[in-house]
Protein backbone atom coordinates (compact mmCIF):
# COMPACT_ATOMS: atom_id res chain seq x y z
CA UNK A 1 0.00 0.00 0.00
CA UNK A 2 2.67 2.53 1.00
CA UNK A 3 4.86 1.42 -1.88
CA UNK A 4 1.99 2.00 -4.32
CA UNK A 5 1.39 5.50 -2.93
CA UNK A 6 5.09 6.33 -3.17
CA UNK A 7 5.23 5.10 -6.77
CA UNK A 8 2.14 7.13 -7.72
CA UNK A 9 3.66 10.27 -6.21
CA UNK A 10 7.35 9.86 -6.98
CA UNK A 11 7.11 8.67 -10.60
CA UNK A 12 4.94 11.55 -11.89
CA UNK A 13 7.12 14.03 -10.00
CA UNK A 14 10.37 12.68 -11.41
CA UNK A 15 8.97 12.24 -14.90
CA UNK A 16 7.56 15.74 -14.95
CA UNK A 17 10.74 17.30 -13.62
CA UNK A 18 12.80 15.35 -16.19
CA UNK A 19 10.73 16.84 -19.03
CA UNK A 20 10.96 20.29 -17.46
CA UNK A 21 14.74 19.97 -17.42
CA UNK A 22 14.65 19.04 -21.13
CA UNK A 23 12.51 22.13 -21.83
CA UNK A 24 15.14 24.34 -20.11
CA UNK A 25 12.71 25.70 -17.53
CA UNK A 26 14.42 27.78 -14.80
CA UNK A 27 15.27 25.78 -11.68
CA UNK A 28 13.03 27.80 -9.38
CA UNK A 29 9.98 26.25 -11.10
CA UNK A 30 11.04 22.58 -10.84
CA UNK A 31 9.14 21.78 -7.63
CA UNK A 32 5.99 23.60 -8.77
CA UNK A 33 6.05 21.80 -12.09
CA UNK A 34 6.55 18.46 -10.33
CA UNK A 35 3.59 19.17 -8.07
CA UNK A 36 1.34 19.95 -11.03
CA UNK A 37 2.35 16.61 -12.55
CA UNK A 38 1.54 14.81 -9.29
CA UNK A 39 -1.83 16.52 -8.97
CA UNK A 40 -2.76 15.70 -12.57
CA UNK A 41 -1.79 12.05 -12.13
CA UNK A 42 -3.58 11.61 -8.79
CA UNK A 43 -6.78 13.19 -10.13
CA UNK A 44 -6.55 10.91 -13.15
CA UNK A 45 -6.10 7.83 -10.95
CA UNK A 46 -9.00 8.82 -8.72
CA UNK A 47 -11.31 9.59 -11.64
CA UNK A 48 -10.36 6.52 -13.68
CA UNK A 49 -11.84 4.21 -11.03
CA UNK A 50 -15.42 4.94 -12.12
CA UNK A 51 -15.03 6.58 -15.53
CA UNK A 52 -13.41 6.02 -18.89
CA UNK A 53 -9.82 7.08 -19.33
CA UNK A 54 -10.87 9.92 -21.66
CA UNK A 55 -13.21 11.46 -19.09
CA UNK A 56 -10.65 10.93 -16.34
CA UNK A 57 -8.03 12.69 -18.48
CA UNK A 58 -10.45 15.55 -19.10
CA UNK A 59 -11.07 16.04 -15.38
CA UNK A 60 -7.39 15.70 -14.50
CA UNK A 61 -6.40 18.25 -17.12
CA UNK A 62 -9.04 20.70 -15.93
CA UNK A 63 -7.66 20.53 -12.38
CA UNK A 64 -4.06 20.68 -13.58
CA UNK A 65 -4.66 23.65 -15.88
CA UNK A 66 -6.50 25.49 -13.12
CA UNK A 67 -3.52 24.89 -10.83
CA UNK A 68 -1.16 25.94 -13.62
CA UNK A 69 -3.07 29.20 -14.11
CA UNK A 70 -2.89 29.96 -10.39
CA UNK A 71 0.84 29.20 -10.26
CA UNK A 72 1.52 31.27 -13.38
CA UNK A 73 -0.21 34.31 -11.90
CA UNK A 74 1.38 33.84 -8.50
CA UNK A 75 4.92 33.30 -9.82
CA UNK A 76 4.55 35.81 -12.68
CA UNK A 77 5.60 33.53 -15.49
CA UNK A 78 4.00 32.03 -18.61
CA UNK A 79 1.37 29.35 -18.07
CA UNK A 80 3.08 27.04 -20.57
CA UNK A 81 5.81 26.30 -18.04
CA UNK A 82 3.31 24.60 -15.74
CA UNK A 83 0.83 23.49 -18.39
CA UNK A 84 3.31 21.32 -20.27
CA UNK A 85 4.49 19.83 -17.00
CA UNK A 86 0.93 19.09 -15.92
CA UNK A 87 -0.08 17.17 -19.02
CA UNK A 88 3.09 15.08 -19.38
CA UNK A 89 1.81 12.23 -17.14
CA UNK A 90 -1.52 12.19 -19.01
CA UNK A 91 -0.34 12.00 -22.62
CA UNK A 92 -1.45 8.68 -24.16
CA UNK A 93 2.01 7.68 -25.32
CA UNK A 94 1.51 3.96 -24.76
CA UNK A 95 -1.76 4.04 -26.72
CA UNK A 96 -0.06 5.69 -29.67
CA UNK A 97 2.86 3.26 -29.48
CA UNK A 98 0.59 0.21 -29.46
CA UNK A 99 -1.49 1.65 -32.30
CA UNK A 100 1.63 1.87 -34.45
CA UNK A 101 2.78 -1.57 -33.28
CA UNK A 102 -0.54 -3.21 -34.18
CA UNK A 103 -0.55 -1.47 -37.55
CA UNK A 104 2.92 -2.80 -38.34
CA UNK A 105 2.02 -6.32 -37.21
CA UNK A 106 -1.19 -6.20 -39.31
CA UNK A 107 -3.59 -6.46 -36.36
CA UNK A 108 -5.94 -3.78 -37.64
CA UNK A 109 -8.81 -4.25 -35.20
CA UNK A 110 -6.50 -3.86 -32.20
CA UNK A 111 -4.83 -0.87 -33.87
CA UNK A 112 -8.19 0.80 -34.41
CA UNK A 113 -9.25 0.12 -30.82
CA UNK A 114 -6.03 1.56 -29.34
CA UNK A 115 -5.97 4.45 -31.80
CA UNK A 116 -9.52 5.54 -31.06
CA UNK A 117 -8.87 5.38 -27.32
CA UNK A 118 -5.70 7.49 -27.73
CA UNK A 119 -7.61 10.05 -29.80
CA UNK A 120 -10.36 10.21 -27.16
CA UNK A 121 -7.78 10.86 -24.43
CA UNK A 122 -6.04 13.50 -26.55
CA UNK A 123 -9.39 15.17 -27.26
CA UNK A 124 -10.21 15.17 -23.54
CA UNK A 125 -6.87 16.85 -22.84
CA UNK A 126 -7.46 19.53 -25.47
CA UNK A 127 -11.02 20.28 -24.34
CA UNK A 128 -9.95 20.43 -20.69
CA UNK A 129 -7.22 22.92 -21.54
CA UNK A 130 -9.63 25.02 -23.63
CA UNK A 131 -12.23 25.21 -20.84
CA UNK A 132 -9.86 26.56 -18.20
CA UNK A 133 -7.72 28.75 -20.47
CA UNK A 134 -10.88 30.51 -21.66
CA UNK A 135 -11.36 31.91 -18.12
CA UNK A 136 -10.01 35.49 -18.00
CA UNK A 137 -6.61 35.92 -16.33
CA UNK A 138 -7.98 38.48 -13.87
CA UNK A 139 -10.06 35.80 -12.13
CA UNK A 140 -6.84 34.23 -10.87
CA UNK A 141 -5.53 37.45 -9.31
CA UNK A 142 -6.35 38.36 -5.71
CA UNK A 143 -6.96 42.05 -6.40
CA UNK A 144 -9.81 41.07 -8.74
CA UNK A 145 -11.66 39.39 -5.88
CA UNK A 146 -10.89 42.21 -3.44
CA UNK A 147 -12.17 44.80 -5.91
CA UNK A 148 -15.25 42.74 -6.60
CA UNK A 149 -15.96 42.45 -2.89
CA UNK A 150 -15.45 46.21 -2.46
CA UNK A 151 -17.80 47.00 -5.38
CA UNK A 152 -20.45 44.73 -3.90
CA UNK A 153 -20.22 46.50 -0.52
CA UNK A 154 -20.51 49.90 -2.19
CA UNK A 155 -23.51 48.71 -4.19
CA UNK A 156 -25.18 47.37 -1.02
CA UNK A 157 -24.61 50.69 0.75
CA UNK A 158 -26.42 52.63 -2.00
Amino acid sequence: MIREILVNVLCPFLGTVAYVVLFNVPRRYYVSCGITGIVAWLVYLGASEGMSSAVASFLAVMVAVFLSRMLAVRMRCPITIFLLAAIIPLVPGAGIYYTAYYLVTDQLSLAAERGIEAVKIAFGIVVGIAFIVSIPKEVFQIHYWRGRKRRKRLKDMN
